[in-house]
């Protein structure tokens, strides 16, 4: 019997064959839907599916790890560096309605095969900043002095430099999330807590057209502070809110001016929902199949169907693609893996009792990408068929699974999973001063961070956003 340290030891050494096989097979998205010319990732591994600039944002970020590990050579990694960094800064900024972008942003999404708009989308004002973060994120680890190194530097602050932040304030304070050409300025503004802290923390940084902190204050006006299952959290309820922004941002012992009232930091309130999320499932109100304490995570994801069918012999709205969240919902049985893995450095000792127990449940997609993106046990059986039908290990029970991978789910994956084991994202991301500064203008500050730093409330006066 093995009891005591050699127990652990075996233990932790099982967990790092089992995260290190989730990274490689998450990586291989990248891998195999990155476009060797223009560097741009696809969205999906669904058919006919364009490319995602925010996909592209991820995937820079995972070739360091990816070079790190041994999956992937650094002259492979700085050539697919390089070519979505040329293509970026190359492309039309017109604004044109099949063009590429516009003051700096990108259109959402972009034909895989021209790299030119898709699906009439809007000029996303996060998914650029996801884009950037990518692109920031690489200019640090390509340090070195030869000239394709100089290169990524070189581009990565040329295209964070066009980017005119106060055009997309659109005369207020608060970011608006988007434009098209056809519309202009959508009505909604990042306001309230979501995934947008690396979005303004990138624009109170910006070298030209920095916004001042009344932007980052209107975000955090609308704060939603709430008391779920005995802890105190800034609420938002799918997972991706409490994950995203973190990547790139080390928050841990940091405060803003909200924080620092409230005696936490946002690092310990992802800890807290990750808790919350699962504390969701234990309870499981609305009694769907295979929730539990090592079975849970709701997020954006793919689901089964857009519609009502029996269940428990009542009325059950289920849904396809839809931002599930905890505990307030929507929810109808949908569990996503990746919600819970991505939430790895906030509270190992639950998730990787998470990732263990889905090993055995359900295990990987046959596709060799790891986990299915997302799946439900409470949709009918009888309705579960061909590329969406899992047999668990029980041999009774069918689940639908999604047939898809996404990119935003697989970079999460890959990322979080390396800032549990070495940090390495978070401690390349803190020596770039960009994210420093950024942080420091939204009042962020202590531990390795240092004081926040003032600037005036005033925009320094500039032509572009007019």
């Amino acid at each position: 019997m093995v009891t005591g340290r050699r127990a652990t030891a075996r233990m932790a050494d099982d967990d790092d064959v089992m995260l290190d096989d989730l990274q490689r097979k998450a990586f291989r998205f990248f891998d195999r839907h990155t476009h060797p010319k223009t560097g741009l990732v696809l969205d999906s591994t669904q058919p006919g599916q364009p490319a995602s600039i925010a996909a592209v944002g991820f995937a820079l970020s995972c070739y360091p790890v990816a070079i790190e590990r041994g999956w992937m050579l650094y002259h492979d990694a700085l050539a697919l560096t390089l070519a979505a960094l040329r293509f970026f800064d190359e492309a039309d900024q017109s604004g044109a309605k099949d063009g590429v972008g516009y003051k700096g942003f990108f259109y959402h999404f972009l034909k895989a095969d021209t790299g030119t708009r898709a699906w009439n989308c809007e000029l996303s004002t996060i998914d650029t900043a996801l884009l950037l973060s990518g692109m920031l994120h690489a200019a640090q680890y390509f340090a070195g002095d030869g000239a394709g190194e100089r290169e990524v530097r070189e581009r990565a602050q040329s295209i964070y430099a066009r980017v005119d932040w106060r055009w997309a304030q659109n005369g207020g304070d608060a970011l608006s999330m988007g434009w098209t050409p056809e519309e202009g300025f959508q009505p909604c503004r990042w306001l309230g807590y979501n995934e947008a802290m690396i979005l303004y923390v990138l624009a109170l940084a910006a070298p030209e057209f920095s916004v001042t902190p009344a932007a980052y204050a209107a975000w955090t006006s609308a704060f939603d502070w709430r008391r779920i299952y005995g802890r105190d959290v800034l609420y938002a309820g799918p997972l991706f809110i409490h994950q995203f922004s973190h990547i790139w941002l080390d928050l841990k012992g940091l405060q803003d001016r909200v924080m620092a009232e409230r005696k936490t930091d946002y690092f310990e309130n992802s800890r807290e929902m990750t808790h919350v999320h699962r504390q969701y499932a234990m309870r499981n109100p609305h009694k769907f199949t295979g929730y539990e304490k090592n079975c849970w995570g709701f997020t954006a994801s793919d689901g089964p169907a857009d519609a009502v069918e029996k269940f428990h012999g009542h009325d059950q709205q289920f849904y396809d693609y839809i931002a599930r969240g905890a505990p307030f919902g929507p929810d109808d049985g949908t569990i996503s893996p990746w919600a819970a893995i991505a939430s790895l450095p906030f509270a190992p000792e639950i998730v990787l009792d998470e990732i263990r127990h889905l090993e055995n449940m359900i295990g990987h997609s046959p596709q060799g990408y790891g986990f299915h993106a997302s799946f439900n046990l409470s949709w009918p059986g009888e309705h579960t068929s061909g590329a969406h039908r899992h047999q668990l290990s029980d041999g009774d029970t069918v689940a639908w699974v999604s047939p898809w991978h996404f990119a935003l789910n697989q970079g999460p994956i890959v990322l979080m999973i390396e800032n549990y084991r070495t940090r390495t994202v978070w401690n390349q991301m803190r020596e770039c001063a960009p994210i420093k500064l950024g942080l420091q203008r939204a009042g962020f500050a202590g531990e390795w961070l240092g004081k926040a730093t003032e600037i005036s409330e005033a925009a320094p006066s500039s032509e572009s956003h007019a």
